[in-house]
C-alpha cells in the first residue's frame, strides 16, 4: 500500500544535536541539499556528493514540519535525546510522492490485480492494503495457491509447502498435525506438544510440573534419539541417506547415543 514521502530541495541550514546536555555543541551544515522525510519518521539530508547523507535521523519519534508564506520550510525531527532541524534559507521546492516497499516480484494480488513484492519479511501489494507476513526462513515458490496468492516452503522438522496467507493454510496447524506428541520429554517422559509463544516450540505436556522446552527443528527430522528427542540432519549435511555421523540430537547437550541405527522419522 502506498504511503507519502515528503521531499524538499533548496539552500538550507541543518543543525544536529546529539543530547540535551548544555556542553554538547550542535553540528551545523549549510548548502543546497535535498531533504527526504519517509513515512516511518526517517529524515535524510543529502548534498551533491556520495551516497551517505550529511545528516539524518532514523525513525524519529516525532517530526514537525512548517511551511511559510514565502515558500520556505522548517522541519524538526526528535528521537529520544537526538534532534535534527532543517531550515530553508528562502524559497525551496517541495513535493509529496507515493512510495511503497520495494522488493522481489512474487505474483499478482488476487484482490486488485496489483503486483505483489517480497520485502522486509512480508509480501505486500503495491496497489492495495493486502499484506502477508512471512516466517524468517520461508522461501517463496513459483506455484500459486487456489486463492491466487503465492505459496511458500518452510522447514520445521520437515518441508511444509503452504499458502502465504495463514488464513488460507495455517503453518502452525500443519506442524501440529505432523509432530504434536511425536516425541517424549527427556526429563519426565511426558509427551512434547507443539506450542506457540511468539514462535513455534516443543513444550512438555506436564507444565508447570515439568518446564522442559526445546526449539522446533528448523531442518529435517531423520530419527529419534535414545533420550526421546528427535535427531536432525547436521547443518552442513548435503543430503542423501543420513548415518549417525550426519545427524545430531535436537538437544546439543545430549549425552545419549542411539546405540544403533536411527528410528524412522514420524510420517
Amino acid at each position: 500500500m502506498s504511503e507519502t514521502v515528503h521531499v524538499y530541495a533548496g539552500e538550507c541550514t541543518t543543525t544536529y544535536t546529539a543530547s540535551d546536555d548544555a556542553g554538547d555543541e550542535p553540528t551545523r551544515r549549510r548548502g543546497r541539499v535535498v531533504v527526504v522525510h519517509k513515512p516511518d519518521g526517517t529524515v535524510l539530508v543529502h548534498d551533491a556528493a556520495g551516497y551517505q547523507p550529511v545528516a539524518w535521523l532514523t525513525r524519529a519519534n516525532a517530526v514537525h514540519r512548517e511551511v511559510d508564506g514565502d515558500g520556505g520550510f522548517a522541519l524538526v525531527a526528535v528521537k529520544e535525546r537526538e534532534r535534527l532541524r532543517v531550515e530553508s534559507r528562502g524559497q525551496a521546492h517541495r513535493g509529496s510522492h507515493a512510495a511503497t516497499p520495494a522488493g522481489v516480484e512474487v505474483g499478482t494480488c488476487p484482490d486488485c490485480d496489483g503486483t505483489l513484492v517480497r520485502a522486509r519479511g512480508t509480501i505486500t501489494c503495491l496497489d492495495c492494503p493486502a499484506e502477508y507476513g512471512l516466517p524468517r526462513d520461508a522461501a517463496t515458490l513459483d506455484e500459486t495457491c487456489d486463492c491466487g496468492l503465492p505459496r511458500m516452503a518452510v522447514d520445521r522438522g520437515a518441508r511444509f509447502e503452504l499458502c502465504v496467507d495463514r488464513n488460507c493454510e495455517d503453518l502452525d496447524a500443519a506442524v501440529r498435525d505432523r509432530f504434536d506428541r511425536q516425541w517424549s520429554c527427556p526429563d519426565c517422559g511426558g509427551d512434547l506438544r507443539v506450542l506457540r509463544e511468539r514462535t513455534l516450540f516443543l513444550g512438555c505436556e506436564n507444565y508447570p510440573d515439568c518446564e522442559a522446552t526445546y526449539a522446533l527443528p528448523d531442518r529435517e527430522v531423520v530419527g529419534a534419539c535414545d533420550c526421546g528427542l528427535p535427531r536432525v540432519r547436521a547443518e552442513d549435511d548435503g543430503g542423501g541417506s543420513p548415518g549417525d555421523a550426519d545427524t545430531r540430537c535436537l538437544d546439543p547437550d545430549c549425552r545419549q547415543t542411539d546405540g544403533g541405527e536411527a528410528e524412522e522419522a514420524p510420517s
